[in-house]
């Protein structure tokens, strides 16, 4: 019984916190009509390069293979979505939500991933050189795995990899 309960007082937690999000983010009702939501799509190889996905809904989307190369995608919600193969290479993904998604063999190189939520989410062999991760909010075991990885130096920040991880 108190296993079922914890597991509900973590996804009413979990819901508190996204609606929090939502409503201290808030833009006048004009920039809200310009959200995209992708909930629940099948957006398998799309081609999102280059485009304004500020504020996007991709939550429980798969979007594998999918190119968000260069894409703004920050304040997106990305939760339990399926990015495997994905491309964010140079994306901005500041200030995202990333619970619980799967980003296994994406491409994180000179992304930006500035306080990004991201607990329980999967980044098992993603490409990180010169992503920055500065102020992210990532479970310590993804940490400890990437740090194996990390290199190189976010060319816009100019932050090294390792140190927005916190690695030694």
């Amino acid at each position: 019984m108190k296993p079922l309960i914890r597991r509900l007082f973590g996804l009413i937690l979990l819901l508190a916190l996204a609606l929090l999000w939502v409503m201290l983010d808030a833009h006048p009702a004009i920039a809200q009509n310009k959200t995209v939501n992708y909930t629940q799509t099948q957006l398998q190889d799309r081609d999102f390069s280059y485009q304004d996905l500020v504020r996007a809904v991709f939550a429980a989307a798969d979007a594998r293979r999918a190119n968000f190369q260069g894409s703004d995608l920050s304040g997106s919600i990305l939760t339990e979505g399926v990015f495997l193969e994905a491309n964010f290479e140079e994306a901005n993904l500041t200030n995202a939500l990333a619970d619980r998604a799967t980003f296994d063999f994406a491409n994180f190189r000179n992304a930006r991933l500035i306080d990004l939520v991201a607990t329980r989410t999967r980044f098992f062999d993603a490409i990180i050189t010169g992503a920055d991760f500065s102020g992210a909010i990532l479970d310590r075991y993804q940490v400890v795995l990437m740090c194996d990885r990390a290199e190189g130096i976010n060319p816009i920040t100019k932050v090294a990899t390792r140190d927005s991880l916190g690695c030694r």
